[in-house]
């Protein structure tokens, strides 16, 4: 895959692409499925509705011709003529123009008869339309005769024609039926009755049937021939069953054309009805061409706002990337700002506090180092060949302990045991709660031996805090501030009080003493420095408080450090906080180190 569609940008933008075109796609599809669907139902209802009105035109045509036929056929006057045989001249004429009048008086009384002829069973022909009537003399081998003899009275049609079946001289077009005469006295066949009609009304009757203008109408008789003039019968409709019921009607779709077919009632003929596919989806293409014009402008919109979301989801987060590489190198003075989504604001705006509070840690870690080398230093500065003092105070010990001076060997013991403590400094460098306090017992045994008895202890730790991690000398440097600067300026028996407070998640080792306390000032000022984490504090101190302050920050993070109350003439109150918490994670962070 090209680099360049790894990005978020470029995936993004095909994601939305593709989901949008495919909604959009999918949607056009299911519209023009459904508009397919209610096309050829509505084309089908049309197509049902048509041959309905057909099949009635055909009806009330068929009982118009019907009632044509039997007014000839049931005038006596006419039978009783054809029958007539009196073999004279006069009369045979006379017959003759009598049948020519009823003839005539029946073509006149419709308009679309085109000739009305009569053929008797004698041979004797009579005719009414054409002034000039040439007879076919081989008509009675046409099939035509032969149908309307095998018809038994029954009105025969046999279908349009380009010109008349038995007038040579009649060219128009003409529909044709006919119909057997029967003497009702004797019953018997006496001849035929051919009419020939105007084709008009059976040609519009068919074109109601066209769904187009290129759909062709074919009319069948009932063993499948064709009986209409004009094209060869296609073959597709051939390949059809024939229709067995009046009015039914079938509809099919073959090669892509439409053919509907009905039995018209009485005649039993047949309309076959055939459409090109290209008329019928007319209207479909027509939909689809607009479907393709709104699914390419929806597609183009579509890569519009997949560009646009997809920028404003990927522009901050390159933005964001640029200024993580800024962090990278080591530039923490950069802010951030975006316009956005609410999640990538919140993504932004805790990448800021995160640069900010790494900025501010590396701040602490730098002071803290800078704190923890100068107590280091000073630490060290406070020892003369260590190793050698406390084994010269070890020879001390034993010289004293055999001359049995006990007061001076605990004083030398507690004064090697507190060299030796102090000696093993190392960076980071963390004890027990109980090794700190074993140290503070050697320097007050100290204090108290050089006091004379005028310094109370009152120890009151918690034995469950005793295994509580916190930095070598915590303790004893508050313990020495009290004394120095608080119980010995006093000039009175003093009470020194160590005990242990769990509140929340921090425990406080509270260091409590009724010395001379100190005034607003020097007390005000000395809050001042440890909120500002700032290097001060008494020379005289040793290890100062506010270097010790930044030591346990450095351990426990803000949360840790010294709390100091105090009241002139009253006493000091501090409070060494060790959270809990930040213990847990310290060791849990040193051991994966």
């Amino acid at each position: 895959m090209p680099k360049g569609f790894r990005s978020i940008h470029h995936r993004l933008f095909l994601l939305f692409l593709f989901c949008m075109s495919g909604i959009v796609l999918i949607v056009s599809l299911l519209y023009y499925s459904r508009a397919t669907e209610d096309y050829h139902e509505k084309l089908s209802d049309l197509s049902q509705k048509n041959v309905a009105q057909t099949a009635g035109l055909f009806r009330l045509l068929y009982q118009g011709y019907d009632s044509l036929s039997k007014s000839l056929i049931n005038n006596f006057e006419m039978i009783r003529l054809l029958n007539e045989n009196s073999g004279e001249p006069a009369v045979e004429y006379i017959n003759e123009q009598s049948i020519t009048n009823i003839l005539g008086a029946i073509f006149y009384s419709r308009d679309d008869l085109v000739g009305i002829h009569i053929i008797s069973d004698k041979g004797k022909i009579y005719n009414y339309g054409n002034v000039m009537n040439v007879v076919d003399p081989d008509y009675r081998n046409s099939e035509w005769y032969k149908q309307v003899k095998a018809s038994r009275g029954k009105m025969v049609w046999l279908g349009i024609f380009e010109h008349s079946l038995i007038d040579k001289v009649e060219d128009q077009p003409v529909f044709a039926f006919g119909r057997q005469i029967y003497d009702l006295n004797e019953h018997k066949p006496i001849g035929i009755a051919l009419y020939e009609m105007n084709p008009a009304p059976i040609m519009n009757a068919l074109e109601n049937l066209k769904l187009s203008e290129n759909s062709k109408v074919y009319l069948l008789s009932g063993d499948g021939s064709m009986v209409s003039p004009g094209e060869e019968l296609p073959a597709e409709i051939g390949s059809l069953p024939l229709l067995q019921n009046p009015g039914q009607v079938k509809v099919e779709r073959f090669g892509g054309k439409l053919i509907i077919a009905s039995q018209l009632p009485l005649s039993g003929w047949s309309v076959v009805s055939v459409t090109p596919a290209q008329d019928l989806n007319v209207e479909l293409a027509q939909t689809k061409r607009f479907l393709l014009i709104v699914i390419s402008i929806l597609i183009v919109v579509s890569a519009l706002i997949a560009s646009i979301v997809s920028r404003t989801i990927s522009s901050p987060l390159k933005r964001l990337i640029r200024q993580m590489k800024q962090v990278e190198t080591g530039n923490f003075r950069g802010t951030l700002e975006v316009a956005s989504y609410q999640e990538i604001h919140i993504l932004v705006a805790s990448f800021n506090r995160m640069v900010r509070t790494i900025e501010e840690l590396i701040e602490q870690v730098k002071v803290s180092s800078v704190s923890e080398k100068n107590a280091e230093l000073q630490a060290l500065q406070s020892q003369v060949n260590p190793h050698f003092l406390y084994n010269t105070l070890d020879m001390i010990y034993w010289m004293l302990d055999e001359k049995e001076q006990d007061q001076l060997g605990e004083l030398v013991l507690s004064l090697s045991s507190m060299f030796r403590y102090s000696s093993i400094w190392s960076e980071g460098a963390e004890v027990t709660l109980r090794e700190e306090l074993e140290q503070t017992r050697h320097y007050l045994k100290i204090i108290s031996i050089r006091l004379e008895g005028r310094l109370t202890v009152i120890c009151d730790v918690d034995e469950q805090w005793l295994d509580v991690h916190l930095p070598k000398m915590t303790v004893q440097p508050v313990i020495e501030n009290a004394v120095k600067h608080g119980l010995e300026r006093a000039g009175r028996p003093g009470v020194l009080r160590l005990s242990s407070l769990l509140e929340g998640s921090a425990l406080k080792i509270i260091i409590e003493d009724n010395g001379v306390g100190m005034d607003h000032e020097r007390h005000q000022q000395l809050k001042d420095s440890l909120a500002q984490a700032d290097q001060s504090g008494n020379g005289e101190t040793g290890i100062g408080l506010i270097n010790l302050h930044r030591r346990l920050q450095h351990m426990f993070g803000r949360a840790g450090g010294l709390q100091i109350e105090s009241e002139q003439h009253a006493g000091t109150r501090v409070a060494i906080i060790l959270p809990l918490k930040g213990r847990d994670e310290y060791h849990a962070n040193s051991d994966s180190g």
